[in-house]
């Protein structure tokens, strides 16, 4: 058994197990391999986010959370091709680039035979030109739409003009390859869009943002027929709105 695979067999070890905890001796003797490389493997696990953990003393050992990871998952050759081709498209300026990162490495852990081969012969035939990003700036959109606050930023429009303010998140587009922040403006007080790439300052606020519905922020602008991209339609509520539509210059600072 290879590594990757092994990697594999051990989380799921330890999810049929859980909650009990199993000790490293205990997991070298299933898999037959030494107690090292147990400890090795475990650590590998827990570096690339995987929620195992350790306990000492008496009745301790290493146990996983079993609602914190999926069941086994069988790919195809085409939908791990598929899988390897959207990640790929993730660059530094795509909001949760990082957590995108994590799941790579998560899924190239648990993808084996055909999959694997077709995921990583792909991977080595992708390429793509660096793009300049502030980690910084990502970091505090992500914040921001996942708590709910208020975000103040700093923004260069179409036109070069550069102006502050305070804005509520509302929701992520994403167009011709660019990524928008759909945020009600207190400035404006009205409902804009924001390139990424062009907000050159950004600091979550300790105020709570207001709910905000996105259709009704996009009306009047060039992405009022936006629709939720088709790949995630398995994943949102009925009710909720996602974005995948070109143009959105009106929102850009305006």
């Amino acid at each position: 058994m290879n590594r990757t695979a092994r990697l594999y067999a051990l989380v799921e070890e330890l999810r049929a197990a859980a909650p009990r905890p199993l000790t490293v001796a205990a997991l070298a003797a299933r898999f037959e391999i030494s107690t090292r490389t147990v400890q090795r493997d475990l650590q590998a696990l827990m570096e690339t986010g995987v929620p195992v953990r350790t306990t000492s003393g008496r009745g301790g050992g290493w146990s996983i959370s079993p609602e914190m990871t999926l069941p086994p998952i069988r790919f195809t050759a085409e939908e791990a091709s598929a899988l390897t081709a959207a990640l790929a498209a993730v660059g530094a300026a795509t909001p949760y680039a990082g957590a995108a990162r994590a799941a790579a490495q998560k899924l190239a852990a648990a993808m084996t035979g055909s999959a694997s081969t077709a995921a990583r012969e792909l991977a080595a035939r992708i390429v793509a030109r660096p793009t300049r990003t502030d980690s910084v700036i990502r970091t505090a959109v992500e914040r921001a739409l996942t708590d709910n606050v208020a975000l103040r930023l700093s923004y260069t429009d179409a036109a070069g003009r550069e102006t502050d303010r305070v804005v509520e998140p509302a929701g992520l587009l994403t167009a011709e390859g660019r990524w928008y922040l759909i945020a009600w403006c207190r400035t404006r007080r009205a409902g804009r869009g924001f390139r990424l790439d062009r907000i050159t300052a950004a600091t979550p606020t300790d105020e709570q943002a207001r709910p905000h519905d996105l259709t009704d922020l996009l009306l009047g602008s060039t992405a009022t027929d936006a629709v939720r991209p088709t790949a995630l339609a398995s994943l949102a509520p009925q009710s909720a709105q996602a974005f995948g539509v070109p143009g959105l210059e009106r929102g850009g600072g305006a």
